[in-house]
């Protein structure tokens, strides 16, 4: 049974997260690993208590059943709770800065049904000794025979644009690639982005260019993550 309806999820993200949520529950939150979980109590409500997020930053979500008023008393007494933090209610812009400069995959952007781990960067998690699985034959032969293009970091120094999904990556006026994710960094104050490049294109240093508007931006291949 399907029951995502029927749960709430709030994130709490940010180097005062555990010192905020730690008033509200007596779960040690500090004795948690990233990607475990508890179920607890928080503000006297049952709920999974999860040391994950997708900011690059210490964080939390939490799962738990209720109608909106019972959300509504977790916010507030999150709110409460994180006042002396100076804390802030953000959305998934927010989010998507903070995983891009993190350099983390976005399924739809930089990864889908069209994509394999390996040229995504992604090998470290894809244990083929582990045994078959759906796709891991294709992944195997990408592994032997090495990808064709790579997802790669990349920075411009133009402040003229921002880069977005599907924008087009030339190199000497070769098209070799495409944009996955873009924007502008607030900690580098300057244009980020990832995409996929021929892989002779993707060594770090690499200059390249991107198309927006018609006109050609330069750009350089970095090393991720980007802060």
């Amino acid at each position: 049974k399907n029951i995502s309806d029927e749960i709430n999820l709030l994130a709490v993200q940010g180097p005062n997260s555990l010192k905020t949520l730690q008033k509200l529950t007596d779960t040690d939150l500090n004795s948690m690993k990233y990607y475990t979980f508890q179920n607890g109590k928080l503000a006297d409500v049952d709920m999974i208590i999860s040391r994950t997020g997708y900011t690059g930053e210490l964080g939390f979500e939490l799962y738990f059943r209720g109608d909106f008023s019972v959300a509504k008393h977790v916010w507030d007494a999150i709110f409460e709770a994180g006042k002396e933090f100076n804390i802030e209610p953000v959305g998934l812009g927010c989010r998507d800065t903070l995983r891009l400069e993190k350099g983390y995959c976005l399924y739809g952007n930089d990864i889908d049904e069209t994509t394999n781990p390996i040229e995504a960067g992604l090998g470290w998690i894809t244990k083929l000794e582990k045994g078959p699985f759906n796709g891991s034959e294709v992944i195997a032969k990408v592994k032997e025979e090495g990808p064709r293009r790579l997802l790669v970091g990349f920075v411009s120094d133009e402040n003229r644009f921002i880069p977005r999904h599907n924008y087009k990556i030339y190199s000497q006026g070769k098209e070799i690639g495409y944009v996955t994710s873009g924007n502008i960094s607030p900690m580098l104050e300057k244009p980020i982005g990832m995409g996929y490049v021929q892989t002779e294109f993707s060594n770090e240093g690499t200059e390249i260019q991107i198309e927006s508007r018609g006109k050609l931006f330069a750009a350089k291949v970095v090393k991720l993550p980007f802060v």
